[in-house]
């Protein structure tokens, strides 16, 4: 009883407030995964046929979903097909550490129910428990991540965390929110290493729970709530960015060092209908359940990338599946501004508001170009579906015209790649008419591998290094002096860029990314997307 008491109480902290329900229909999870969420039914459907076949994702928390077979609690639970759980690095005790929360956000990610369909419903889940908050911290926590990212041959294309670890529990002092946390580290590193994207569950409520938020390799996810039946808003518990007033706790206790901002993306997370361990439906709000619609969108658009690769389709590789690629697809793609008909707004499908009423145009991330994302909105709002719009022209190289619509991964720097890459658009674009585009590039961390085994073990540590400084500039195609540009993105801290900008005059124009400043590495790879209109339309 007192362990399960102690899971409870993580899980709570954690972001999940589950109540179960005798007589609510169950609708919710339905409508997040809906065109009211964020449009993932569409992609099951014909003529895409994506359920996230084939594709591991994977799982990390305080405790863990049941499993078929193996757990009690799930012996009537047939529809969230967990493919294997672990304790830390060994498979899991029959019975052991399986939590509600857990399997609530499991069944979002995978769930096969007729009614509460998952967003990738045929995705191969790994997950693995970390243990209770007395016994293990941040070093049990990056050992379990390293446990799931080894899962399916090393081959798992995003890991969810709807938990988080306190700074009161970080040995550092002080212990603040700098990136430099074991766990935050072990996320970058494990991002480069495994090759996966991490999907990290915002801060939120009474705070507490702040690490690994600060990640630069992986997102961080808000949570929106439905308002008029439509998730267009920031829910309330979410603390961002930039939390005002923390009950108990000082705001910048919970906020980054400086001015970088940790919300990427917001995806739905207020009263979502789940399952629990047993089968049984309840209700819970949280970013908890925000962060596993991105996770498992990550399937649907990776069992399309596997697809194009498999049938040789030009314009498509192996960079497909790397996170960072991932990540920018989902960021670039997020609904900002609902289009009014003209496609200016590149058709997007809501307006998404701060929690005090405030749209993406209001927002200093579109007035300054020193700041590319919003405290509470990042982006933008999760949208499965104009996610696989952005992924699906495929990659494009500097070295000839890019279509309007796409995505790239390149390199540059000062040794081996040149210190900025040109990305001319074939088209000319439409007076008025936006420019989105987004750049991310991921900060090297190294592991102090004392066996050499070139695994983490424990009492082992992570060397962070510095994050390279790139910049991302919208500019006229015929010019070559970035003082021309229309608009650029020039964070110094921030390992993205985003540019949402109107396009001044009808004419030709290009993206560059530009290497900056050298703090770590010589040379830089990267990931960009873009979603423009042609005056031709």
């Amino acid at each position: 009883m007192a362990k399960r008491q102690a899971v409870k109480w993580l899980v709570y902290l954690a972001g999940g407030i589950a109540a179960p329900l005798l007589s609510i229909p169950a609708i919710a999870l339905v409508t997040s995964m809906g065109e009211a969420g964020i449009d993932a039914l569409r992609l099951h459907a014909d003529p895409y046929n994506l359920t996230g076949r084939k594709i591991a994702i994977g799982q990390v928390e305080i405790g863990r979903p049941g499993q078929y077979g193996i757990d009690k609690a799930a012996s009537n639970n047939m529809v969230v097909p967990v493919s294997q759980v672990y304790f830390l690095n060994n498979l899991a005790t029959p019975d052991d550490l399986v939590d509600g929360h857990a399997a609530n956000v499991a069944s979002i990610m995978i769930s096969n129910d007729k009614t509460l369909t998952g967003v990738a419903p045929d995705a191969r889940l790994y997950a693995s428990a970390t243990g209770l908050v007395q016994d293990y911290g941040q070093p049990q926590e990056c050992l379990s991540s390293q446990t799931v990212a080894l899962q399916n041959g090393g081959d798992v294309r995003a890991i969810n965390f709807s938990f988080g670890e306190s700074l009161l529990r970080d040995p550092r002092s002080p212990a603040v929110l700098d990136g430099n946390a074991l766990l935050t580290q072990c996320i970058d590193w494990s991002a480069i290493a495994h090759g996966t994207l991490y999907v990290i569950a915002g801060n939120q409520g009474t705070g507490g729970i702040p690490i690994p938020t600060d990640n630069f390799n992986g997102m961080t996810v808000a949570s929106s709530k439905r308002v008029d039946g439509e998730f267009t808003r920031v829910d309330f518990s979410n603390l961002g960015s930039e939390p005002e007033f923390i009950v108990g706790r000082k705001p910048e206790l919970e906020s980054n060092v400086g001015p970088r901002r940790s919300v990427s993306l917001v995806a739905p997370g207020a009263q979502i209908m789940m399952l629990n361990p047993d089968g049984t439906e309840t209700q819970a709000s949280g970013t908890s359940f925000a962060a596993p619609h991105v996770t498992a969108t990550v399937a649907l658009l990776q069992e399309y990338g596997d697809r194009q690769i498999r049938e040789q389709q030009p314009n498509w590789s192996l960079a497909a599946r790397l996170p960072e690629v991932m990540k920018v697809v989902l960021m670039n793609s997020a609904d900002k501004i609902q289009d009014d008909g003209s496609g200016d707004y590149l058709g997007m499908s809501r307006t998404l508001l701060t929690q005090s009423g405030k749209n993406w145009l209001e927002s200093d991330a579109y007035t300054d170009p020193k700041i590319p994302l919003d405290a509470q909105l990042g982006t933008g709002h999760l949208n499965a579906f104009r996610a696989y719009e952005q992924f699906s022209p495929g990659q494009w190289a500097p070295d000839a015209p890019i279509p309007t619509i796409g995505w790239a991964y390149n390199t540059v720097g000062t040794e081996n790649a040149p210190k900025y890459q040109d990305y001319v658009i074939a088209d000319p674009l439409k007076a008025g008419s936006f420019v989105s585009a987004t750049l991310a590039w991921n900060r090297p961390v190294e592991l102090s591998d004392r066996n050499q085994n070139e695994l983490f073990d424990l009492e082992e540590t992570f060397v962070a290094q510095g994050l390279n400084n790139l910049d991302l500039y919208l500019m006229p195609a015929d010019s070559d002096d970035i003082s021309d540009s229309v608009w650029s993105s020039v964070s110094e801290v921030d390992s993205a860029e985003h540019i949402f900008h109107a396009i001044p005059q009808t004419g030709q124009y290009k993206l560059r990314v530009v290497y900056r400043d050298k703090l770590s590495i010589p040379d830089q790879t990267y990931a960009l997307a873009w979603w423009t209109r042609s005056a031709n339309e």
